[in-house]
């Protein structure tokens, strides 16, 4: 029989590719036991697109990425990780695979056979699109230029593939197939010549066979508009798969099963969960593939509840549904939740009053947001847009009632309904009508009638109803449905996370993914109120404070907060540094304009190392090197000054140029010296910050996920520069430091004052397991002068009660060189303990007793050595 099983205590993400294989990650085993988490959460390890640095471009579900070191190379890392006593965890992504007609099998077999292909169904594609140049085929947009010009240009050529016995068109890197009745074998291996695209007869013959495939070729660009097969998000290269349907879900999770059944992993993460059909149906199906294998892993791995989180962005007023059965999300929403509560709300105006004096733009962000949803519609998402406004014409069509609906009239519709949209997706299903989704869907009506002509009003009343009314479904109806809100999550990450968050710089460091911007900050008695029903409804979620997917490492993310308490002495920094960039600016052709040069001089105080001096030439030339790819990042993802498709060159050129300027200038009381010295004055009162933000996540509901290597000072930038390799052998010396708290306090640039926290946060959850898993979770009230500058919280189960203490908003009182407050600083400020009768504690991470009188203990006395303290109650 199963026997009951906690969840992870804590996992740490590795990031697995070529660079860092299997092998490299069995080396750590031991790094990471020593630290104190119990379970590795892995990258995707399926076979991948060749040199993937990520694993998300699938191109075998059925086997372990021999880039990583294949099955064997896993096998001798998992058993590893038993050995020292961690489990594992599994990134699973069931959106979507690679569209690579040279690596992917699956999708190769649909090429070459089209409809008759077994795996025709496994991907999301429209055989049966109005376009009747694409009826029974697939648009493949691969070639560099218009199809033609390649084809006259010679770029197309058939060749004859000896070791399949068969002719092949080869473009560049690819080889693609053709269809088994439309070539003569003997003649296209014996006169290739005959379909040479540069002279015109060959140009014909090879034209006409290009005709007859399952596929058609075509020029990138025509992907946003004409694609007949889902992508992930607008990335052609990703097609995504029919997971809902169960030959596809047992084919792509057979491996998942094989894994979980015979004990190597003990949980798995959904990538992307928003991305599929039913969502739901999805998480309620896999909950019952996994329990169900449940009873036949080893003893020693008996588990009774495999651990199931999925990647899920919610909204701020939105919740996790509980019917899908999941333990929660990969943890987005308790990053937002820890960072707001380490910003000063007070700062908002200052700082607007800032951005929109440099950037000229007075909108709010909201208004932003819907301005680029508008034009992810029209530029970026036509197909999947054009898809589900057809499929509702269809249905419009289907009865007579409603068939007077213009096409033209749903398109308007479904956008005025769409672009307000505040969530990243409805789960209306023939199964499902939540209210929540009713009300969410209604709001946003009630925004679209304002945007409506009077004519269009009737159909914006028919989609309603077909989204929210069960009455009537049918298959067109919920094909239709579903299109609609597959295309909710593209809309909403591609319009907020990766256009307005680059055009929004108000104060970057809540321009975060799961974040919303313009929400600064929330109060203590906010964050206490989530971390409460946190541990009531999702107590199993995972607690993260960086990802793979960050556009700021953790520590810059709480650096960068310090300026939510130093608005005005920020602002008149900013003044000073654009004084004296005013000649540099007239110098150039062009350059950044306004808001590039208030989010560059961000990026630079946040990402500036610690102990940096500007006059050191390399680690200043690495840094900018650092900054000029996010910088060119920046600019393309915002579409103000071009984008990845049609970037602006000469205003790329001058941006680089000015901070390359930035960077030559090494002279006393030039801009760099005083970037760094700015950066310097924010670092203290950051880390401090960084802190709290990383006890908290110890400590807090949930299960604490640290990213690879971020127990350094993690001032990383957006992907790739946040899955720079970590530096092991630095850590690993930090770890067996035993200097003790004063040293590393006095020596916090370092990183081993953070690494340490981190595992004696660890070392507490594994003494005290059952506390974190499954205690409560109750705030701490504060009185006296410096109550405001203090985040505490406590944790109990039965008799064993634990007391977090973090410091906060200490820019104007924090030492200038140490991430401390001086005990005198604090002055009578008190914890009350909540029981009016004395206590006794011990501080576990120093080991200091402590004693409550009257319920009371002083924070001048609690935070004497560290900014932080994790106190037991003792008896």
């Amino acid at each position: 029989m199963l026997q009951p099983c906690l969840p992870p205590r804590a996992t740490a993400r590795l990031q697995l590719h070529a660079g860092f294989t299997f092998g490299h990650a069995a080396a750590q085993v031991d790094y990471y036991a020593a630290l104190g988490v119990s379970h590795l959460y892995l990258s995707p390890i399926f076979s991948a697109r060749p040199g993937s640095t990520h694993g998300y471009d699938v191109t075998d579900f059925r086997s372990i990425n021999p880039e990583l070191g294949g099955e064997g190379g896993f096998y001798r890392f998992a058993e590893r990780a038993r050995e020292h006593g961690l489990g594992l965890v599994l990134d699973i992504v069931p959106n979507h695979m690679a569209a690579s007609p040279d690596h992917n099998t699956w999708w190769r077999d649909v090429l070459a056979r089209g409809t008759q292909s077994a795996y025709a169904n496994h991907f999301d594609i429209d055989w049966c699109s109005p376009d009747p140049d694409l009826h029974g085929r697939v648009l493949l947009p691969i070639l560099g230029k218009p199809y033609w010009e390649a084809l006259c240009g010679g770029e197309l050529a058939l060749r004859f593939d000896a070791r399949a016995g068969q002719p092949v068109v080869c473009y560049g890197e690819h080889t693609l197939p053709l269809a088994r009745d439309t070539f003569d074998p003997a003649a296209a291996s014996s006169q290739p010549a005959k379909f040479d695209g540069r002279d015109p007869s060959g140009r014909a013959r090879l034209h006409a066979l290009l005709e007859r495939q399952h596929y058609r070729l075509a020029w990138w660009a025509t992907a946003a508009d004409e694609l007949n097969w889902r992508r992930f998000f607008e990335v052609s290269e990703l097609v995504g798969m029919r997971v809902e349907q169960a030959p596809v879900f047992e084919a792509i999770h057979g491996l998942v099963f094989q894994l979980f059944r015979e004990g190597w992993i003990d949980g798995v993460r959904v990538d992307h969960v928003d991305g599929l059909a039913d969502p739901a149906a999805y998480c309620q199906q896999l909950r019952a593939h996994l329990t169900a294998l449940a009873p036949d892993r080893p003893r020693r791995r008996a588990i009774a509840r495999p651990w199931l989180v999925v990647e899920k962005i919610l909204a701020e007023k939105e919740t996790l549904r509980a019917d899908w059965l999941v333990d929660g999300t990969t943890g987005y929403d308790f990053m937002n939740e820890v960072a707001c509560v380490l910003h000063d709300g007070t700062g908002a105006a200052a700082l607007t009053a800032l951005w929109q004096a440099m950037s000229g733009e007075t909108r709010r962000f909201e208004a932003q947001v819907e301005s680029a949803r508008c034009h992810m519609l029209g530029h970026h998402l036509v197909t999947e847009y054009d898809g589900a406004c057809r499929r509702l014409h269809a249905c419009a069509r289907s009865n007579p009632a409603t068939r007077d609906l213009t096409l033209a009239s749903l398109r308007r519709a479904l956008a005025a309904l769409l672009v307000p949209l505040q969530v990243y997706r409805t789960y209306f299903s023939e199964r499902i009508r939540t209210r929540e989704d009713k009300a969410t869907l209604q709001h946003a009506a009630d925004a679209a009638r304002r945007r409506l002509a009077a004519a269009d009003l009737p159909t914006l009343a028919r989609l309603l109803s077909w989204l929210t009314d069960p009455a009537g479904d049918n298959m067109a109806l919920r094909e239709a449905r579903t299109r609609v809100q597959q295309l909710m999550p593209p809309l909403a990450a591609k319009a907020a996370e990766d256009t307005v968050f680059y055009r929004y710089g108000r104060l970057l460091s809540r321009n975060e993914v799961g974040s919303n911007p313009a929400t600064l900050a929330v109060s203590p008695e906010g964050f206490h109120a989530r971390m409460a029903q946190r541990a009531l409804s999702w107590p199993n979620a995972m607690l993260a404070t960086a990802t793979h997917d960050h556009k700021r490492g953790e520590d810059a993310r709480m650096r960068l907060a310090v300026l939510s308490e130093l608005p005005e002495e920020w602002a008149e920094t900013v003044s000073l540094w654009e004084m004296q960039c005013r000649p540099l600016l007239a110098r150039l052709p062009c350059g950044p304009d306004g808001a590039d040069r208030l989010m560059l001089y961000q990026t630079l105080a946040g990402a500036w190392p610690a102990g940096l001096a500007p006059g050191h030439t390399e680690g200043v030339s690495a840094l900018l090197a650092r900054v000029q790819a996010w910088q060119l990042k920046s600019i393309r993802e915002a579409k103000r000054h071009g984008s990845w498709t049609s970037p602006d060159i000469a205003y790329e050129e001058g941006c680089a140029a000015f901070l390359d300027a930035l960077g030559a200038d090494t002279s006393t009381g030039g801009v760099l010296e005083q970037l760094a010295r700015f950066a310097r004055r924010i670092a203290v009162p950051g880390t401090i910050n960084s802190l709290t933000q990383t006890l908290v996540q110890l400590t807090a509901p949930g299960v604490p996920d640290r990213y690879q290597g971020a127990e350094d000072w993690d001032l990383s930038l957006v992907d790739p520069d946040n899955r720079r390799p970590a530096d092991f052998g630095s850590l690993r010396a930090r770890l067996d430091d035993t200097s003790g708290w004063p040293e590393w306090l006095a020596n916090w640039q370092d990183g081993r004052l953070k690494l340490q926290l981190i595992r004696s946060g660890l070392a507490a959850r594994r003494a005290y397991g059952e506390l974190f898993a499954a205690g409560g979770y109750g705030p701490i009230t504060l009185a006296g002068p410096l109550a405001a500058h203090a985040l505490a919280f406590m944790r109990r189960r039965g008799q064993e009660q634990a007391l977090v203490v973090g410091t906060r908003l200490a820019a104007r009182l924090a030492e200038s060189d140490r991430p401390i407050l001086a005990p005198a600083q604090w002055r009578d400020t008190v914890l009350r303990v909540g029981h009016a009768d004395d206590s006794h504690w011990v501080d576990v991470l120093t080991s200091r007793p402590l004693d409550a009188r009257a319920g009371r203990l002083a924070l001048a006395d609690v935070l004497e050595m560290l900014p932080v303290a994790l106190l037991l109650r003792t008896r």
